[in-house]
Order: structure tokens, then sequence, then C-alpha cells
């Protein structure tokens, strides 16, 4: 019996887990529209979030593409169709590819500098002043955040997919000969909107998965140097766990 138990105490802690972010995300997005009150906190928010984290995202994209287009275009000769590189590239990037790895590097970059500054103000007693002063933190310093990453990360996705096509783009047509009107015209054929979509789709479910995860930890962690870097560091694994669970089920259900 003792054992039983003891086998439930994880499904019984992750329950609680799950419980308790959920509530979380109520709150915060209770706090959503309030928020928009103070547009310049929330600009501000996007370009940390964003514009800080676009080095790292053309330059992932740019490497990507080309790797694709070293790869596919090895693939794709063995069957003599060397000129279907840049459908391959794209659909690969836009529905796939891009808003996986957007994510990933985006947890790993914005994720953790969220998690990491408000665990810092809840170590250094910002949060709990801010309570006692009857100003409410998850509206004025989570829900700022929270919209900031869930905004920028469609955007990232954009750019990083711009910048792995041309990548491929710049192997096949440069380097591999492919003439440019037809990896152009056949990229534009066989792309459609509902690639776009799927796409789009799956960096806003990954902007809420990353930003919310971000912020949880952040808001609930221990205030010690030692408890913002074990937050910090649940924020890279559970992100990326939970970026790749949550991509299969929206590629099964848009398969």
């Amino acid at each position: 019996m003792l054992s039983a138990v003891t086998r439930l105490l994880p499904l019984r802690s992750g329950l609680a887990k799950i419980g308790a972010v959920t509530w979380f995300l109520l709150r915060v997005l209770g706090q959503c529209l309030p928020a928009l009150a103070r547009p310049g906190l929330l600009v501000e928010q996007i370009y940390n979030a964003g514009a800080r984290s676009l080095i790292i995202i053309m330059l992932c994209g740019l490497f990507l593409g080309m790797v694709l287009g070293l790869q596919g275009y090895d693939l794709l000769a063995r069957f003599g169709s060397e000129s279907a590189l840049g459908v391959a590239a794209a659909l690969g990037l836009i529905k796939e590819l891009g808003p996986v790895l957007t994510a990933l590097l985006f947890a790993g970059r914005a994720g953790t500098a969220l998690a990491s500054e408000i665990g810092l103000m809840g170590a250094t007693d910002q949060l709990t002043a801010m309570e006692m002063m009857a100003v409410d933190p998850v509206r004025h310093v989570v829900a700022p955040r929270f919209m900031g990453g869930v905004i920028a990360m469609p955007l990232l996705t954009a750019i990083f997919d711009c910048i792995g096509i041309y990548g491929a783009q710049l192997v096949g047509v440069a380097m591999m000969r492919i003439p440019a009107g037809t990896f152009w015209s056949q990229t534009e054929n066989a792309v459609g909107l509902s690639d776009i979509n799927e796409g789009v789709i799956k960096s806003l479910v990954f902007g809420v998965a990353c930003s919310l995860l971000a912020v949880y930890e952040g808001y609930h962690a221990q205030p010690t140097a030692e408890g913002v870097g074990l937050a910090t560091t649940r924020t890279v694994v559970s992100s990326a766990v939970l970026i790749l669970m949550l991509d299969y089920i929206l590629t099964a259900a848009f398969l």
C-alpha cells in the first residue's frame, strides 16, 4: 500500500503543477487588457523579448537554411528533383523548423531573461513592496512581459523563415546552379495560405507556452540566488519539452 502511494506522488505533484500554471495563466490573462493602458511598457517588453533576440534568430535561420539547401539538394538529386529544393526548404521552414527552432532559441535567450528578471525582483523584495502599496505585480510586472513575449514570437518566426529561405536559395542558386526563376516560381506555387497559417498558429501557441513558463517560474522562484538560478534552468528545460510536445499535437491536428 505504501509503495503504491509512493508511486502516485510524482503524478500528484505533476497534476498540482499543471493546475498551478493554469490558474496563473488565468490570472495573467485577466490582467492583459488593463496592462494595455501602459503601451510604453508593452513596447519596451516587445523590444526586450524580440529585438534583442534578432541577432541569434537571423544567424541561426541563415545557417539552417544553408544546411537545408545542402542536405535537400543531396537528397533530391537522388531522385532527379533538384528543382524542388525551394519547395522542400520553404515548407520545412514555414510549417515545422521555423516555429520550433525559433521557440527553442526564444526560450534560451528571452525566456531565461524574463525568469531571472522577475526572480531577482522577488529576491530583492520589489514584488513584496508593490503588494504592500496595493499594486498588483501580476498586472504591472508579469502581464506586460507575457504579452511582449507572445507578440514577439510570430514576428521572430517570420524573420527566421525569410532568412532561412534566403539561405537555402543562396546554396541552391549560387552553389548548385539551380535557376533562380525555377527556385522561386516552384516555391510560390507550392506554398499556400494553409501552410502559412499552420506556422503562424504554432508560433502563437509556442509564444504563449514559453512566455507563460518564463514568467511563472520567475514569479514563483525562491528569493535566493540559488532559487533564481533553478527557476531559470527550469524555464529552459520545461519550455523545450513543452514545445516539442505541443509541436507533435499541433502537427497531428493539422494533418
